[in-house]
């Protein structure tokens, strides 16, 4: 048998069991289980800073929400979504503010009636405040008292549209000097019967833009939950957010508040107006669909929310009438219907659009 050193013969007086794993290891070995370990630690590192950063996101904007300027009663904080849903958990418990896949939420009101393309829907209470929905953006003749007024907010009375002051018209001009070459910039030089407020075209319209906010408070939107497929005639919801839109300015267009009121701001300096919602089947998803035909489904909702912080109101949808590719969108609009105006040229509209699968 070969002799052993006295270090070895040292821990073999000491502790005469001991295993060979357990002996102290050459220093190549060492070096590799030193390195071994440290990868382990940052992995784990990395997978604790992961989750803490998913339960973060979790959360979602829109977390201690301040009311609106002019909204008429203070509203609750909503439940944002983080982006746009399409799948579910199976395993998943339904919440009070989370809609199904498939079917209408009763707590955003009623649903439409299929084919009815007038009148108002009750939206139900939502962000603590009554929600309604206009069906067909207003639809509706003999209908005078469109017009709704937050106390809160009043509209401004008509101001001087003279060639002089804040309200006149600009001049042609860039910021390097060089003079822009318009075709106009109102109505005058047009050859088309004056627009009267009523969906009627061609005509020119000599409404003034108005009021433009900041772009720190310009309106933005996004639907934040819908269904990736439906059933034919089935109803289903979708969550739409909205920032920087206080929700209380509507003029039915079938009463001539088409294109009729300018902008204008909140003392805070946020667009007034409300949203759109509209669903419609496409008959191809390879070229621009026809514009004649008029979308299945279509709401203007106003509830005299909104504000500088998120928050979100659920759209009950009524079903699509066959199967295909529904496509669905949502966006802002002013007093007079029109996407709110932003303070600059290189920014995404309050507009969100998704494409639902609609089976038999």
């Amino acid at each position: 048998m070969q002799r052993r050193s006295a270090r070895w013969r040292g821990f073999e007086d000491d502790e005469p069991d001991r295993s060979l794993e357990d002996q102290p290891q050459p220093r190549s070995k060492i070096r590799v289980i030193t390195i071994i370990a440290a990868v382990v630690a940052f992995g784990a590192g990395l997978a604790t800073t992961q989750l803490a950063d998913a339960a973060t996101r979790k959360r979602g904007p829109g977390q201690g929400q301040a009311p609106a300027a002019c909204a008429t009663t203070p509203g609750k904080t909503p439940a944002t979504g983080a982006g746009r849903t399409n799948t579910a958990n199976p395993n998943a418990k339904p919440s009070a503010d989370t809609p199904p896949e498939e079917g209408a939420d009763p707590s955003a009101g009623a649903v439409p009636k299929p084919n009815q393309t007038a009148g108002d829907v009750d939206g139900g209470n939502q962000n603590g405040h009554r929600v309604t929905n206009h069906l067909g953006d207003g639809q509706v003749n003999g209908r005078p008292q469109w017009r709704r007024v937050n106390p809160n907010c009043p509209t401004p009375a008509p101001t001087n549209t003279g060639s002089t002051g804040a309200t006149g018209v600009p001049s042609a001009g860039s910021s390097n000097g060089t003079t822009l070459e318009t075709l106009g910039n109102d109505c005058s030089q047009s050859r088309l019967a004056a627009h009267t407020g009523f969906q009627d075209a061609p005509r020119c319209v000599s409404t003034a833009f108005g009021e433009v906010s900041s772009q720190d408070k310009n309106p933005t939107l996004l639907i934040t939950r819908a269904p990736q497929r439906v059933r034919v005639g089935q109803a289903f919801t979708l969550q739409v957010s909205t920032r920087n839109l206080v929700r209380d300015r509507f003029l039915g267009a079938a009463a001539g508040g088409y294109y009729l009121e300018s902008a204008f701001l909140t003392p805070d300096g946020l667009t007034r107006g409300h949203f759109h919602t509209a669903c419609r089947m496409l008959a191809s998803t390879r070229s621009a669909p026809d514009p004649t035909v008029a979308p299945a489904f279509f709401v203007a909702t106003e509830d005299k929310a909104g504000g500088s912080q998120p928050d979100t109101v659920t759209i009950n949808v009524t079903g699509m009438p066959t199967a295909g590719t529904a496509q669905c969108a949502s966006w802002a609009g002013d007093g007079s219907h029109r996407i709110p105006m932003m303070q600059k040229a290189n920014e995404v509209p309050a507009f969100d659009s998704v494409r639902i699968t609609v089976t038999n």
